[in-house]
């Protein structure tokens, strides 16, 4: 809004600062030379005033404002104007009674105690803005601080020299100086603390302090009697009305009140009471001079009061802050889920021990912590997690500092050299194997150990711990191994596989070859199960046991994943649409666990479906018991890919703790024999007792297939024994080097071909004087 005011004009303050400078020049001159008769020192207070009502009207008139400002300043226009009027009369009255001395100001004084009376309301009413109860507290002391130091001057000042004059004051005139002083009292004690409100912090100041005028007058007066009139109208008086001007042209300039400082009025009020309070002791004691004692105490203990406040409330501040502090300082080096240390202060107290005596680090990593996450849901994973820092920081006690590096990974530091790590190691993953949190679960905990002396880099020391839990991870779960030189190789091996695996991606080094699914009762080739093969550059084949767990580890099998799905399904349409579905039923990509919780897995089946044209009915995704078993997730989307047609199968059958009752919740079309329950079935003889208990799990898992009409598949057939055992127990399809090995997909074109009835071969695959035959 402030925007559109127009500039405040600045005539009234030129024109108030004449009258003022003039009128003081001219007592000036009086007191020199002589300038004139002591009668011309009552027109300047009148002539300023009317300036002043001028300027109040004219801010009223031309600037928009709050209701409340608005009702404030025509009170200070009422103000004015009672002034002017009543000090114009008292001049004219004077004028008319001279060389006589001024006469009882009668008429003017209702009007001059009306116009102080409309100031009082002015400031007894307006509004200063909103503060909470603690401020308001604080507000209200120093205000009635404020106020007590001006009532008690004004008894110094004023109230004990009439007493003790031998003319006094007529009662109006007392009534008159004592308003103009509880005026300015009231105006100085409420703008103390201003928060903030419609009419300008400074300007309410200036209004307040217009009222010490009059009060200055009445004080010259009752200590100097009429022989201080002159100072009094000529140089005194005219300051109020400039005060006036002043709040106006600060009120039409500002946009309002300021932010809120601490107030330093309380504190020279009772500077200021200590005078009066001083020079009384010094002067013989009468009723007035003990008021001023009493006076000066009361304010000394409310200004007291008030310090004793804002000291409580500085301490409470100064305490909230520290406590803050140390919160933060706390949560800067702690874990918000376990409350233990967290690796920046970890790292900053191995950084110290290395500096001085050396340490060992032990780095414990949580065994399928991701499974527990995926399958129980992650509110289970954190109380896991809590129940794990409990258990750790039980077990390390004194001998270490246990600390929570990142997700399911903590560390201990161990700085005594009296204490073993091996033993220390051994008891955490005994107690980490135990039941943990209120789920009771069961898990265990993998283990690296590194020791440095002092002066070791601190990322060495890191470095060395992580590649030990690196390889005990290697040599199975529940595991634990301290770090040896030469250790590191592997783990550079594998990182440095993880970025060629990245850039074999996106150079296209990667193949996909299909291994044949063959009908043991007629020989025949009816599916493909595809595999990926890397064709590196330099190293030549590299072996999927080799590439897939980096894959796996570092989250490559995602896109790696996609480019099988996508390749098997355009040549298994090409297939379908050569050979026809009698011979291409089932073409078979693995999917990983990693595959199946990326939430773009199923959209990615649909597209290569839609791309390849192929349909879902003809896809076979081969999952392992370990992928299925991965929660909500991954048992929404197995449902959803069913649902689309495509069928599932169940890799490794039999080899799971929870294979039966997988049967009933997964939507498997398909199981496939573990490898494990087909080698050496064939060493015994038919019907022996030896040869039933090799066939089992063999003669189990046809029987339940069977019954839940699911189709079965024996993997890892190795000779022709093996086969026709099989093929007697029920197994009609079958996987393995002795069928047929991984090949490329124009092999498996040229097989397809060769088993086909030469009347259904396509003419292009025909030799060339069938192709006659049948061309004639």
């Amino acid at each position: 809004m402030t925007d559109r005011w127009p500039p405040a004009p600045r005539r009234y303050v030129y024109a108030t600062c004449g009258i003022v400078a003039l009128s003081m020049l001219w007592y000036v001159a009086g007191l020199l030379v002589g300038a004139g008769p002591e009668i011309l020192a009552y027109l300047p207070a009148p002539i300023a005033s009317a300036v002043g009502a001028v300027a109040v009207a004219a801010l009223l008139r031309k600037i928009p404002m709050d209701p409340a400002a608005r009702q404030f300043w025509r009170l200070i226009l009422v103000l004015e104007v009672c002034v002017a009027l009543g000090r114009g009369i008292f001049c004219v009255q004077t004028f008319a009674t001279y060389p006589a001395g001024p006469p009882a100001p009668l008429i003017s004084m209702p009007l001059l105690l009306a116009g102080l009376l409309a100031a009082i309301v002015a400031l007894c009413r307006v509004p200063l803005g909103r503060v909470d109860r603690a401020d308001r507290w604080k507000q209200w002391l120093d205000r009635a601080v404020a106020f007590g130091g001006c009532i008690t001057l004004f008894v110094f000042a004023v109230v004990a020299p009439l007493h003790h004059r031998p003319d006094p004051w007529s009662m109006g005139a007392v009534l008159m100086a004592g308003l103009t002083v509880v005026m300015s009292a009231i105006g100085i004690c409420r703008v103390v603390s201003v928060p903030g409100g419609p009419v300008d912090r400074v300007a309410v100041r200036l209004v307040a302090c217009s009222g010490l005028a009059t009060a200055v007058y009445a004080m010259l007066n009752a200590q100097f009697g009429a022989g201080a009139a002159t100072l009094g109208q000529a140089v005194v008086l005219p300051f109020g009305p400039l005060l006036i001007v002043l709040a106006v042209h600060r009120h039409w300039s500002a946009a309002g009140a300021r932010t809120q400082r601490e107030s330093w009025l309380p504190y020279l009020t009772v500077l200021a009471v200590d005078v009066p309070l001083v020079v009384t002791v010094f002067l013989p004691m009468h009723w007035p001079d003990r008021l001023v004692v009493v006076l000066a105490v009361a304010v000394t203990l409310l200004a007291t009061a008030r310090q004793f406040v804002a000291y409580r409330e500085n301490r409470r501040l100064i305490r909230a802050q520290r406590e803050s502090e140390e919160r933060l300082r706390h949560d800067a080096t702690h874990d918000a889920l376990t409350g233990l240390p967290n690796r920046g202060l970890f790292r900053e107290r191995l950084a110290a021990a290395l500096g001085a005596e050396g340490a060992t680090v032990v780095i414990v990593d949580l065994d399928d912590f991701r499974t527990v996450n995926e399958s129980l849901g992650h509110e289970v994973g954190d109380d896991l997690l809590i129940a794990v820092a409990e258990e750790l920081r039980a077990t390390v006690g004194s001998a270490g500092l246990p600390a929570r590096l990142g997700g399911d990974e903590f560390a201990v530091l161990v700085t005594d050299p009296e204490v073993c790590a091996e033993d220390l190691v051994a008891r955490i993953t005994t107690v980490l194997g135990g039941s943990l949190s209120r789920h009771r679960l069961l898990m265990h905990a993998s283990a690296g150990i590194a020791t440095a002396p002092a002066g070791t880099a601190l990322d060495h020391v890191m470095r060395d711990a992580d590649t030990a839990l690196h390889a005990a991870k290697q040599r199975g779960k529940d595991n634990w191994v301290r770090f040896a030189a030469g250790m590191e190789r592997p783990v550079h091996a594998d990182a440095q596989l993880g970025a060629e695996l990245r850039r074999g991606l996106d150079d296209g080094e990667f193949r996909v070859v299909y291994q044949p699914l063959v009908d043991l009762n007629r020989n025949l080739v009816t599916g493909v199960e595809a595999l990926v093969r890397w064709a590196h550059p330099t190293r030549g084949m590299v072996s999927p046991a080799d590439f897939i767990p980096v894959a796996e580890r570092t989250g490559l099998i995602v896109p790696l994943g996609r480019f099988v799905l996508r390749e098997t399904c355009r040549q298994a349409a090409a297939w379908l649409a050569e050979f026809g579905p009698e011979v291409v039923q089932k073409a078979g990509p693995n999917v990983s666990a990693r595959q199946l919780h990326d939430p773009d897995f199923v959209d990615d089946v649909r597209a290569a479906l839609a791309d390849s044209g192929l349909p879902g009915e003809f896809l076979v995704l081969e999952l392992t018991e370990s992928a299925v078993l991965r929660g909500q997730q991954v048992s929404r989307a197995l449902h959803e890919l069913h649902g689309m047609g495509v069928r599932l199968a169940l890799d490794d059958f039999g080899t799971g703790e929870s294979s039966l009752s997988l049967l009933r919740a997964f939507p498997a079309s398909i199981v496939k024999l573990d490898k494990s329950f087909v080698d050496g079935i064939e060493l015994d003889e038919p019907g022996s007792p030896a040869a039933m208990a090799r066939q089992a799990v063999a003669r189990a898992v046809i029987q339940m297939a069977g019954a839940l009409d699911l189709d079965t598949v024996a993997e890892g057939i190795e000779n022709a024994e093996q086969a026709e055992r099989l093929r007697q127990l029920g197994y009609s399809l079958g996987q393995g080097f002795h069928l047929a090995k991984p090949m490329s997909p124009e092999a498996v074109t040229r097989m397809l071909a060769d088993q086909m009835p030469a009347d259904q071969m396509p003419a292009d695959q025909m030799p060339a004087d069938q192709h006659h035959t049948a061309a004639a």
